[in-house]
């Protein structure tokens, strides 16, 4: 079976000379919940730009579920699903039109972009919006309709860029469900975030990218092993000032009064607990922080910076896993 996305040397060089990706390889196999992450510069929406044809490569190679993008444009575009960050439709027309017309883009018969728009929309509990304007809807219905979009020709690879931007709690994570369980019925999906923690509960592989290049390729699961701390939250009672300052575990009060501190592999906690008992100290509750990939996230672009003597401390990219 050919993969979802190949990617061979990728360079895009912007006019004035700024090198935006500097020969990138990447592979996401058909089936996966991929993740592209980097910070804000770092290479993502060119690398999708130019898979879903928005921006023109300098040189490499892009090949969609097996078909090449230099010979057949047409063809990768029809195995391509984009969802981008921005609202980029208009606001005075129905929610049905939209979709009609973007079904008519992929050439789709009447019958099945209706079958289609109401499978989607009734997943996605827009049903009841169909014929309202855009404007009418709330930013998560956006956030919705976007996706149904992206969706209405079934593609094969659907590209995501910060689909739950700006969407509360309860409504991303009924599309965190919905996504699990159209990625279970055989889309492929590669995901950009800002929410870390959306990556986490999501994607089984992940590549971080950074000043053009791919730093780290690996299974999430075998990044999170690469930690050597974990954080956790206490709540707390007592005088937080009483705890010496030259503990080891990083300790800071937080806004809402607890304690945030790490621990190394390895360590005990009840040492953390007699620190805590010696300052007078009582625990009321302690909780992990969730998002470990951010942490370590944080740490991987902060090692892959220049250093003063234009050197680059960089830990070798990782492959393993379905990438």
């Amino acid at each position: 079976m050919t993969d979802a996305l190949e990617i061979r040397n990728l360079r895009k060089v912007y006019a004035g000379g700024f090198e935006a990706l500097k020969g990138i390889d990447l592979t996401v196999r058909r089936g996966d919940f991929f993740a592209l992450l980097g910070p804000n510069g770092a290479g993502k929406s060119t690398t999708l730009g130019i898979v879903s044809a928005l921006v023109n490569k300098t040189s490499g190679q892009v090949r969609v579920c097996g078909i090449d993008q230099d010979r057949d444009p047409e063809g990768v575009k029809r195995m391509l699903g984009v969802v981008p960050q921005e609202f980029n439709f208009n606001d005075f027309e129905k929610v049905h039109d939209i979709l009609i017309q973007q079904a008519g883009y992929y050439g789709m018969e009447k019958g099945l972009a209706r079958r289609n728009i109401e499978k989607y929309l009734r997943q996605l509990e827009l049903w009841d919006k169909r014929n309202d304007q855009v404007r009418m809807l709330s930013g998560g219905m956006k956030r919705r309709l976007m996706i149904v979009r992206g969706l209405i020709h079934e593609p094969e690879l659907l590209i995501l860029d910060e689909p739950t931007a700006g969407v509360d709690i309860e409504i991303r994570r009924s599309m965190w469900a919905f996504l699990e369980r159209i990625n279970r019925e055989g889309v492929t999906i590669i995901l950009t975030t800002h929410y870390l923690e959306e990556a986490e509960s999501l994607c089984r592989n992940i590549a971080i990218i950074n000043r053009g290049e791919i730093i780290t390729n690996t299974t999430v699961k075998e990044l999170l092993l690469q930690m050597d701390r974990s954080s956790f939250v206490a709540d707390i009672k007592g005088d937080f000032g009483r705890v010496p300052a030259d503990n080891p575990y990083l300790m800071q009060l937080r806004e809402d009064g607890s304690i945030q501190f790490q621990v190394h592999r390895g360590d005990n906690l009840n040492q953390v607990f007699e620190l805590f008992a010696r300052a007078g100290i009582e625990v009321v509750s302690l909780r992990p922080r969730t998002n470990r990939l951010e942490e370590l996230f944080v740490d991987i672009v902060q090692a892959d910076q220049p250093q003063p003597d234009g050197a680059v401390i960089r830990q070798p990219a990782v492959a393993g896993g379905n990438v």
